[in-house]
């Protein structure tokens, strides 16, 4: 609709709102999940159980009309959308913008054993998590305007994308379970 705008020569003098559908998700249950451990930006594997979760995700949403597929660059995330984009027939693409937060020296640490430890300094911060989530919001927006958007992140990354869409501090974003599947419509001029 864009092109034809600008070729017809009405870019300019007629904005046209586009809505994109963000089919937000996080990915299946991995390994690291079920021993507690901070897997951050670790690759990470999805249990037999993360599977069958993904596959339960595919086949609800087998008639649904996704245009694109984008995933987390992690293996965790990259399978669990290949899983889901199955039936339809479609590449995924993945991006480190979807990646989970990187917790620095306490990766492959066991979660339970880090309360009262001091945070090291090259874990993300919250501020740089959230400029991804807002690249992330704008690549959807400016790639795939007015299409359907199936993203597999991470827990936390998805909740920066959600506190920058809402525009509320993460811990007010509700903990996303794995395969989860949360709505995020998206709204450009063109």
């Amino acid at each position: 609709m864009a092109e034809w705008l600008k070729k017809h020569n009405f870019a300019g003098e007629y904005r046209i709102k586009m809505t994109t559908r963000l089919l937000l998700v996080r990915h299946g249950q991995s390994v690291g999940n079920v021993k507690q451990i901070l897997q951050g930006q670790d690759n990470g594997q999805l249990t037999d159980m993360g599977r069958d979760q993904a596959r339960q995700v595919a086949e609800q949403l087998r008639d649904e009309p996704i245009d694109a597929f984008l995933s987390s660059d992690l293996t965790r995330a990259v399978e669990t959308c290949r899983i889901i984009a199955t039936p339809h027939g479609k590449d995924i693409t993945t991006t480190p913008l979807l990646r989970e937060r990187d917790w620095g020296d306490f990766t492959g640490e066991s979660i339970p054993d880090l309360k009262d430890k001091v945070w090291p300094d090259n874990v993300e911060t919250i501020e740089h998590m959230k400029a991804r989530a807002r690249a992330f919001l704008q690549l959807v927006r400016t790639q795939h305007a007015d299409q359907t958007v199936l993203a597999v992140g991470h827990g936390i990354i998805n909740k920066a994308i959600q506190s920058v869409y809402f525009g509320k501090p993460m811990h007010e974003v509700e903990k996303m379970h794995n395969v989860e599947v949360r709505e995020i419509i998206l709204h450009s001029a063109v």
